[in-house]
């Protein structure tokens, strides 16, 4: 049964701290004047980035917050947040160039081996996701493959700027690793915030954009999402999501296609079209509760499985749940969902499953 403030003062004071972090990073604020405008844009306005397809109001994040004090929201999982862990496999990692492979490192965070070179998406290798060192969504489940174990870093690719995506210590981490920086590919507007950290190996691309990188050919793609670090700069850089191919007359060729952090929009049938079909999809199951809150920007397990389908994916690995306890379902949720609605979209066994944390899956 709900409990009140009233009956559990404590609970409430926990979540007066978390509730004061998400106020600053989500907030209500308005975007400055639109330093990217193009009329020619459809995405690029007076005011900001906006998404491809209209979207429902914003609903009340007050609303949301009372409904998570008032029922003691989220729920500790079944396995009290003790997930299996996979034991990487950092040798392999570090010497395989010739086999496709993909390992989960936690939340957005994989690492892709393609065509001879290491990508790393989405790098979130801190303790919190957040600004702060004291406060914020904290990693739940331990992180077993940290940056230092990974191989040489080639390409990053990050989809937009919330801080469970695009996390300052790890990019500054991989900027000074052994054999000198990665390439940074990152959406409009987030090369500047690289720049003054020191960070210029950069490129920062618009939907649609297309850039090579060694054996590589990389696009950026729309996503149904949002954009903001603190309270006056929301959709003042874009969102989206991402396209890995090996290039043109590659003598094993393999696609990936990376959705990033996205609530579920026709975009994915234009993607679908466009690129044809993918060997790989990285795809998010979690954050997505309550569906009244999040629906406009987190799919649920069975709009993953939609998605799956709109990009016409051979095999799909869902991400974005079991590292950070950020929204109402229990963190072990979204694996159990996913299972039920592959079985009912009929999708082959193994078609679209989870990683353990750690995990590596080789393509060959």
């Amino acid at each position: 049964m709900p409990s009140s403030p009233s009956t559990k003062p404590s609970a409430a004071h926990k979540r007066l701290p978390r509730i004061a972090l998400v106020l600053v990073l989500i907030g209500t604020g308005c975007a400055a004047a639109g330093k990217y405008y193009d009329p020619d844009k459809a995405n690029r306005t007076p005011s900001g980035f906006r998404n491809t397809y209209p979207q429902e109001p914003r609903a009340s994040f007050v609303k949301w917050q009372w409904e998570r004090i008032t029922q003691g929201l989220p729920k500790a999982p079944a396995n009290n947040y003790r997930f299996p862990m996979a034991v990487p496999e950092v040798a392999w990692l570090q010497a395989n160039k010739t086999v496709p492979s993909v390992t989960w490192i936690g939340h957005a965070t994989a690492l892709l081996q393609i065509g001879g070179m290491n990508v790393l998406t989405d790098p979130m290798f801190s303790e919190r996701a957040s600004p702060f060192s004291f406060l914020g969504p904290r990693r739940k489940v331990p992180l077993n493959l940290p940056l230092a174990q990974l191989p040489h870093i080639d390409v990053v690719v990050i989809s937009h700027n919330h801080y469970d995506h695009l996390d300052r210590a790890s990019v500054e981490q991989l900027n000074r690793q052994a054999g000198g920086p990665p390439l940074f590919l990152v959406p409009l507007g987030v090369k500047e915030w690289m720049a003054d950290l020191g960070i210029v190996n950069v490129r920062e691309m618009d939907w649609w954009d297309k850039t090579d990188a060694d054996s590589l050919a990389i696009h950026f793609v729309p996503a149904q999402h949002w954009s903001a670090r603190s309270l006056t700069d929301r959709a003042e850089t874009l969102w989206g999501s991402w396209v890995i191919k090996t290039a043109d007359g590659a003598a094993h060729p393999f696609s990936v296609f990376f959705a990033g952090d996205t609530g579920y929009s026709k975009d994915f049938q234009d993607i679908g079209r466009k690129f044809g079909s993918f060997d790989l999809a990285l795809i998010p199951i979690g954050a997505y509760a309550p569906r009244w809150f999040m629906k406009a920007h987190h799919v649920d397990p069975e709009e993953a499985v939609k998605i799956h389908q709109d990009v016409h994916a051979k095999r799909a690995i869902g991400i974005h749940w079991g590292s950070f306890e950020m929204t109402d379902e229990p963190l072990d949720e979204p694996p159990q969902r996913l299972a039920e609605a592959v079985k009912k979209a009929g999708l082959a066994a193994g078609e679209f499953t989870v990683l353990k944390h750690g995990e590596t899956l080789k393509l060959d």
